[in-house]
């Protein structure tokens, strides 16, 4: 498994709900790269928790599109937007049971867009949570130009 370094966090974009370390009600959430799938061992905290220390669904959709994101900057080499996303919930995740371990892959991409599957697995590796998720990419010079996407370099050490 290998590191993927958020070029981010010292930019106008680094205090990002989802990945910034500085974004203190932030999700924090951190990324590695294995085989085809970004992965991330996560560890929720109580104050997301909506009915008797189950993870909202709300916040399960965010981290979801957040993983998503790290996929189009990564496999995709760009960035994009969100277009559609849909969630299936299919097991409670708690807050107050340890880490979850959250991954997604590219499924396909085409020119303009990209799609991927993500999920939110428990503490035993059961799905929670899943979702199949189509972001509208840039194409590489635009997403540096008017985006900020720093190169594919910048992922790495």
């Amino acid at each position: 498994m290998k590191k993927i370094i958020n070029p981010y966090i010292e930019t106008e974009n680094g205090n990002c709900f989802g990945c910034s370390p500085k974004n203190e009600q932030g999700l924090q959430m951190e990324f590695f790269e294995d085989g085809d799938f970004i992965v991330s061992h996560w560890n929720p905290k109580a104050h997301l928790s909506g009915f008797k220390n189950v993870l909202h669904g709300g916040v399960q959709t965010t981290i979801l599109d957040e993983i998503a994101c790290w996929v189009v900057f990564v496999k995709c080499q760009t960035s994009g937007v969100t277009t559609a996303l849909n969630a299936k919930f299919r097991s409670s995740a708690f807050t107050d049971k340890g880490l979850l371990t959250v991954r997604a892959q590219l499924i396909s991409q085409e020119k303009k867009f990209a799609n991927i599957h993500a999920e939110i697995l428990d503490e035993n590796g059961k799905v929670c949570s899943e979702a199949e998720i189509q972001y509208m990419i840039f194409p590489t010079e635009m997403a540096k130009k008017k985006f900020g996407y720093p190169g594919i370099e910048a992922f790495y050490e």
